[in-house]
């Protein structure tokens, strides 16, 4: 078949098909005004695509050319390696930088500011590693950043390793100080917060004190009142506001006398905690033993101890102010122990006046909430105090003859720079051990102990209170001094609220009390599990306002 295309003379075009299936172009003609390169609707195309074009090229060419002139032995080996990266190895040589600690592998930032980060933070990686594989030679501290640059910059042989090596011992210091200030805060809130669980149970008991006619039962029979005043009775004294720890202290002395029909415990509390701490005792009685609980409220009667309490808070009062403002005083004390409760805590300090507060008793053993009674105390009734009136656990001698201090020594309590306390005592003097005590009641009213307390509290106080270190101890150890007897150091094993996990079982076993003096109470979970449980065995898990409270 033929077809053929004719435009006035301009040009022909014959296709034929052959073999039936095929088309075949047999001849193109000539074109008429051949000699035209190309036409001008082409011109404008091009100028365009150019346009568009053009700008990006010249951009990308000056990039490459900074980065080259940095990295690159030549520019033309960057531009070769961004235009052809398959022809350069990524880990050719001649990408690199002559520098010695350069990166084996060149990675061409985005941007120079981009590289310039990246080759500081290189240099400052090399200096770190060199750092640290060299032992530092000064270790210097800062107070501050600047006194680290203007040590840097005070001598010009110190490089940028040496920089290095002094901003890592700066950092780790801050480092260290700042978890220090955390943990002792962390405990600190720990230490002094109450459970949820101990809230629950005096709520719980304060509302059966008002609806129960058995909680607000008398805790003595009519026959039973006149051993709170007999003599031939073992009293025992705890002032607490703690339902539960006092609840340990007298079950564990009763389980542990061999007489507990003897012994007469008297517990006082504030008015705010007394209606629960009734309740608790006439639900949970612990005969044969005899129970007394009273509030201050109950003694507004007194009023000589009413004043001196009062006086003794005041000058406790501007204490707390004094430390919190200048932050706890001598020997670094910070503001958290100024906070906390037992520091301040009128129960705390109304030790001193017991003679007061139970004037018809000679003798009477003193015991802290938080102690555990694990032998008959019983012999203690009959010790000999010399004269004395404070029986506690001071210090023994050793094997080498040289004599031990438990309470540590009267120079780690009281301030031994200041003449009134240096020119009176011996610094080397052994301290007792605060909280268990067998007082000679009789023997303390023929002398000035509470009197001399308070006239210490007084100096302290306008001596700007930097005679001893924050606590209710040091007071009392001036006020006591030359009344104290010393005691076998088996009667007392003093400081498991430090979770010394490591405590001698020996000793353990062997103390007639335990005492968890420091911040980890039994009754807190910061303290120790595995002494925890020589308290808890004392808990009555079986009180049915423990299990709904949900205690330990």
């Amino acid at each position: 078949m033929h077809f053929y295309i004719s435009s006035g003379g301009a040009k022909r075009v014959t296709i034929s098909k052959g073999g039936g299936c095929f088309w075949k172009v047999m001849k193109v003609m000539k074109v008429k005004g051949s000699n035209r390169r190309f036409s001008y609707r082409s011109v404008l195309p091009t100028v365009i695509i150019a346009a568009v074009l053009l700008p990006f090229l010249f951009i990308r060419t000056a990039f490459l050319a900074l980065e080259s002139a940095s990295h690159c032995s030549s520019t033309t080996n960057c531009i070769g390696w961004r235009l052809w990266p398959g022809f350069f190895r990524e880990g050719d040589t001649s990408m690199m930088t002559s520098r010695p600690g350069a990166l084996h592998t060149y990675r061409p930032s985005k941007t120079p500011q981009m590289h310039l980060t990246r080759r500081l933070g290189d240099e400052m990686k090399r200096a770190f590693i060199e750092a640290k594989e060299e032992e530092a030679t000064d270790t210097s501290s800062f107070l501050s950043f600047n006194d680290l640059v203007a040590d840097v910059t005070s001598s010009p042989q110190k490089d940028i390793k040496t920089f290095v090596s002094k901003t890592k011992l700066l950092k780790m210091d801050r480092a260290m100080e700042l978890a220090r200030l955390k943990g002792s805060i962390y405990r600190h809130l720990a230490s002094i917060g109450v459970p949820k669980s101990m809230y629950c149970l005096s709520l719980r008991l304060a509302e059966e004190y008002s609806i129960n006619a058995r909680a607000r039962s008398p805790l003595l029979e009519v026959e039973s009142i006149s051993r709170l005043t007999n003599n031939s009775y073992h009293h025992i004294a705890v002032l607490t506001d703690n339902i539960l720890a006092a609840s340990v202290v007298v079950s564990s002395a009763v389980k542990s006398c061999g007489q507990p029909e003897k012994m007469v415990f008297h517990v006082i509390t504030d008015k705010k905690t007394y209606a629960p701490m009734h309740a608790w005792f006439a639900l949970n009685p612990v005969g044969p033993a005899t129970v007394e609980v009273k509030g201050l409220h109950q003694y507004e009667s007194a009023t000589d101890l009413n004043k001196g309490l009062l006086e003794v808070m005041e000058i406790y009062r501007s204490m707390r102010e004094h430390y919190y403002q200048h932050g706890g005083g001598i020997g670094g004390y910070g503001r958290l122990e100024v906070l906390r409760p037992s520091c301040f805590s009128l129960l705390n300090h109304l030790r001193i006046y017991l003679p007061k507060l139970f004037p018809e008793l000679e003798k009477m053993i003193f015991l802290d909430d938080d102690v555990v009674v694990q032998r008959d105390l019983s012999p203690l009734w009959g010790l000999d105090l010399n004269g004395k009136v404070n029986g506690a656990v001071s210090s023994w001698d050793g094997d080498d003859g040289r004599k031990r201090c438990f309470g540590g020594r009267f120079a780690d309590h009281l301030n031994f720079s200041d003449p009134i306390i240096s020119s009176g005592f011996e610094h080397d003097r052994c301290a007792w051990l605060d909280g268990m005590h067998v007082f000679d009641l009789q023997a303390w009213r023929g002398t000035h102990i509470t009197q001399n307390y308070l006239r210490w509290l007084k100096i302290n106080q306008d001596s700007g209170f930097t005679l001893w270190h924050l606590g209710a101890l040091p007071p009392a150890l001036l006020a006591f001094d030359g009344h104290m007897h010393r005691i076998d150091p088996s009667w007392h094993l003093s400081g498991l609220g430090h979770q010394q996990s490591d405590v001698d079982r020996g000793m353990l076993k062997a103390a007639a009390v335990i005492h968890f003096s420091g911040p980890a109470k039994p009754w807190l979970e910061i303290g120790s599990p595995k002494l925890r449980s020589l308290w808890t065995t004392h808990v009555n898990f079986s009180s049915e306002y423990v299990q709904s409270c949900r205690l330990m």
